[in-house]
């Protein structure tokens, strides 16, 4: 009688993992780094380190950062640099942000950030086209510059800055274009008092939107 011989089956060769940053990434403009924590929209109080890029070309006239516009005015950092500060903190989240973010390639920043198994999250107002590896994205578009068309798919949250009513049917456009798992919100404009009613108004009779407020200003942290 034949025994029949079973073969192994050989393990699969494992593929070559990839270096958590590349050999050159590109350095960034960076306007600040700090950990505090977040002060808007679904992760409010959470623990952040927040990555402030220079540069923006959407000119909102109550902009509470008009000096990360120009983005020459700042000093260019290393992804290995910003890595190392971002996990050194030990944060629960890391928040991209400007400016205007997506004027930069952020590929290599976030691949790095992932890699040190940091959860990172963007704050953008997608008037570039969309790069990068995100956990969460937060979409706050602009009536000064039309966002691109990357972006939609993208959102995790649409968080709409109300100054005035026509804001709100501007609101409503974009909601329109979000997958439907997307939380939405409307935020008052500091120096506007009315728009705080304004916005309660709408929500009253408007329950798929949510108030989303600037704690960190009420409570006086950066």
């Amino acid at each position: 009688m034949k025994h029949l011989q079973v073969k192994s089956i050989p393990e699969p060769i494992p593929e070559p993992i990839p270096e958590s940053i590349p050999e050159n990434p590109s350095p960034l403009p960076v306007v600040e780094t700090f950990h505090s924590v977040q002060g808007e929209g679904t992760w409010t109080g959470t623990s952040a380190f927040f990555i402030r890029l220079a540069g923006c070309d959407v000119g909102c006239p109550w902009c509470d950062t008009k000096h990360s516009w120009n983005m020459a005015r700042h000093s260019q950092r290393t992804v290995a640099d910003l890595v190392a500060e971002a996990k050194a903190v030990a944060p629960a989240i890391v928040v991209i942000t400007g400016g205007e973010p997506l004027m930069h390639d952020l590929t290599d920043l976030t691949g790095g950030l992932k890699s040190a198994g940091l959860q990172v999250h963007l704050e953008t107002s997608g008037t570039h086209p969309f790069s990068g590896q995100f956990d969460w994205v937060t979409f706050s578009p602009k009536r000064s510059k039309l966002p691109h068309a990357s972006i939609y798919a993208q959102v995790s949250e649409l968080k709409v800055v109300i100054v005035e009513p026509s804001d709100l049917e501007w609101a409503e456009s974009h909601r329109a274009e979000l997958p439907a798992h997307a939380l939405q919100f409307l935020q008052p404009e500091w120096d506007t008092p009315e728009s705080y009613h304004l916005i309660f108004e709408y929500v009253l009779h408007h329950p798929q939107w949510r108030i989303s407020l600037q704690t960190h200003k009420f409570t006086r942290i950066r």
